[in-house]
């Protein structure tokens, strides 16, 4: 699927490839959802992929709050760099690893329904215009959107399939 230009299409891919992934982690098992994946990666199991997902909804959530009211957010997240991305999944994974799967799931759908609310609440324009708002940079809101919904969707379904071989 291509990357969306419209927030007609940002909305479809964003529900059609969360929709996937909830069909995907809703098929398994309970000792699939509970199985160690492949050693090497940081995110083990499903939770922690699920809340890998919540967690950058809410760093977004506090990016578009931030700009909103003209100020410049703390981007990927306060005492982190993009070059420092690692180190920040890394906490990210560690601070959810007392978070059981149902409740991993509810957060991630209640920050979901968040998300979709700053898509909907957008125009076109307002999405895909590049350098329309400073906090954005060079780009638009909209990049940032799509690395955080379809993209960031597929990327989890795609984990949880290939470490579930």
């Amino acid at each position: 699927m291509p990357k969306p230009t419209s927030k007609k299409e940002l909305q479809e891919s964003s529900q059609t490839n969360y929709k996937n992934l909830l069909v995907l982690v809703g098929s398994l098992s309970r000792e699939d959802v509970n199985k160690e994946f492949i050693k090497g990666t940081l995110n083990r199991n499903v939770r922690d992929v699920l809340t890998h997902l919540h967690h950058w909804h809410l760093m977004l959530l506090k990016w578009h709050e931030d700009g909103t009211k003209g100020e410049k957010p703390k981007m990927p997240a306060e005492g982190y760099t993009w070059k420092t991305l690692p180190d920040l999944n890394r906490k990210i994974w560690n601070d959810y690893q007392d978070v059981a799967i149902d409740e991993a799931k509810k957060m991630l759908d209640n920050s979901y329904l968040k998300i979709q609310g700053i898509i909907d609440s957008h125009t076109d324009e307002e999405l895909f215009e590049k350098k329309r708002y400073k906090w954005t940079g060079s780009t638009s809101l909209g990049v940032y959107l799509i690395s955080n919904t379809s993209s960031h969707y597929d990327w989890a379904y795609k984990r949880i399939k290939k470490s579930l071989k």
